[in-house]
């Protein structure tokens, strides 16, 4: 039932330096963007921190718990059914790993059927000690319309 978009699925957007490190990689924030893998028209914004230096460089360090996330409609959205009745709540939709072993950032979603609304939850677990750290973001689902250029617009005679 786990669907995971894995890393090359997730497009780094862009990223910030926050700790210069004299050797290795600097600490930084990375946004990076991915689709649901199970509905069309659903991008997520994600912007975690990245520790760098000598272990960073090499992969052996551990990043920290902090993230944020943002979800936005970007284009017609049909539920599936599943997603629909709720029998995909709690469903993940993302998963990076944040350590060398048992920590990954995640984010799995759940719909509100009352609200016509998804949402997106996103945390860090570890296999021993999890993080109470997380965050969330919603998508109102709207009928999407895209305007029809008229003759006229496009700078054309009738």
């Amino acid at each position: 039932m786990f669907v995971t978009a894995a890393a090359g699925q997730a497009e780094i957007v862009g990223e910030v330096g926050t700790t210069f490190k004299l050797i290795g990689a600097n600490d930084k924030i990375v946004i990076e963007a991915f689709d649901d893998p199970d509905i069309k028209g659903a991008t997520c914004y994600l912007s975690r921190a990245k520790t760098g230096g000598i272990k960073g460089t090499v992969g052996l360090a551990e990043d920290t718990s902090d993230a944020s996330i943002a979800c936005r409609q970007t284009g017609p959205i049909i539920l599936p059914e599943d997603v629909r009745n709720g029998k995909d709540d709690g469903e993940q939709v993302f998963r990076k790993s944040t350590s060398i072993l048992f920590k990954k950032l995640q984010v799995v979603r759940f719909y509100d059927s009352k609200r016509n609304t998804l949402i997106y939850l996103t945390y860090s677990d570890k296999l021993i000690d999890g993080s109470p750290k997380n965050a969330i973001s919603t998508i109102v689902i709207r009928p999407w319309v895209q305007e029809k250029k008229s003759e006229k617009s496009r700078g054309q005679k009738p």
